[in-house]
């Protein structure tokens, strides 16, 4: 029985142990929310969010670059810039709070095809997919398609394509990556096109 425990104990502290070396080696990011505590001085406590470009503000350390650097970095540079208000070194403790949400592409992206394509309507694609992939899974164009004037149209804006150009070389337009909600128009042969 002591052997098991003995054992169990070991076991606990080598998972203790591990999780404090990971904890102590996490980088903070953009997105981060950290609660600060000063001993010293519970006016400066406050939750802050890590800025999109790495940084954050305090009253009396100024403006931090904080993304990329670890737990223990931050407090040191915070004690560091609060020093001059302080006697003697400021107690400062920073923890994460909130990690940054993920960004996570959707499984599949709805892509809209009007016109004369062999098959319109909804497609759906996987993040990452071009549009001469698009073109492939939606069937290509029928008979009547004016494939020299296809247009792609994102938000407000509208991209003209030639898909021959594409076919032959002299256009890298078929690797644009498409987007949530894109539109590829495919207009109908004018009588002399």
């Amino acid at each position: 029985m002591t052997r098991i425990t003995t054992f169990l104990g070991l076991l606990l502290s080598l998972v203790f142990l591990s999780t404090m070396t990971v904890a102590q080696s996490y980088r903070v990011q953009p997105g981060d929310t950290l609660t600060i505590e000063v001993i010293e001085d519970s006016s400066l406590n406050r939750s802050v969010l890590v800025t999109p470009d790495g940084r954050i503000s305090l009253p009396g350390a100024g403006v931090l670059r904080v993304s990329g650097r670890t737990i223990e970095q931050i407090q040191a540079v915070l004690a560091e810039r609060l020093s001059p208000n302080f006697v003697s070194l400021p107690n400062v403790f920073v923890g994460v709070s909130a990690l940054a949400p993920e960004d996570e592409d959707p499984p599949v992206r709805s892509v809209f095809v009007v016109g004369e394509a062999t098959n319109t309507g909804l497609v759906e694609v996987s993040p990452g997919t071009t549009l001469m992939q698009t073109i492939a899974q939606f069937g290509g164009f029928t008979n009547f398609a004016a494939t020299k004037r296809i247009q792609l149209r994102r938000g407000s804006e509208i991209y003209t394509i030639d898909y021959e150009q594409i076919l032959n070389g002299s256009s890298n337009n078929g690797a644009v990556v498409l987007r949530e909600g894109d539109v590829i128009v495919v207009p109908q042969r004018k009588l002399f096109e």
